[in-house]
């Protein structure tokens, strides 16, 4: 009689916890409202700085979104920029710049992902 084997495959990966019961679509959702205060409101900006464009980037022909974290306060102004994404050549000057934007007044201190794009005119 021929036994067969229930070792499992050493070539094919076991699947984790997370793929195989939970999914990522909902893991994506539960990352996503943690970084989203529940109070969050929109505001506008009020007065917005246009960067410099780097010259050196300029020569090198570098474009791009630089994607800054904005924490405002109360009264509008920004008071921490730090970049999450972008060009590393272009993020010095969208921090700079987005320091000197003033939002609309809100209640209290948020944190806003705003855009900051270069492109060659």
């Amino acid at each position: 009689m021929h036994q067969t084997s229930t070792c499992p495959n050493p070539l094919k990966p076991r699947p984790s916890f997370f793929t195989t019961y939970v999914g990522w679509i909902p893991l994506l959702a539960i990352l996503c409202l943690a970084l989203v205060p529940l109070n969050a409101q929109e505001r506008n900006v009020v007065h917005r700085v246009p960067p410099t464009y780097p010259p050196i980037a300029r020569q090198m022909g570098i474009t791009g979104v630089v994607v800054v974290m904005a924490t405002v306060d109360a009264s509008g102004k920004v008071i921490k920029a730090d970049s999450t994404s972008g060009n590393k050549l272009l993020a010095t000057s969208a921090i700079e710049a987005v320091k000197q934007w003033k939002f609309a007044t809100g209640d209290g201190t948020q944190t806003f992902a705003v855009s900051v794009n270069f492109e060659k005119n």
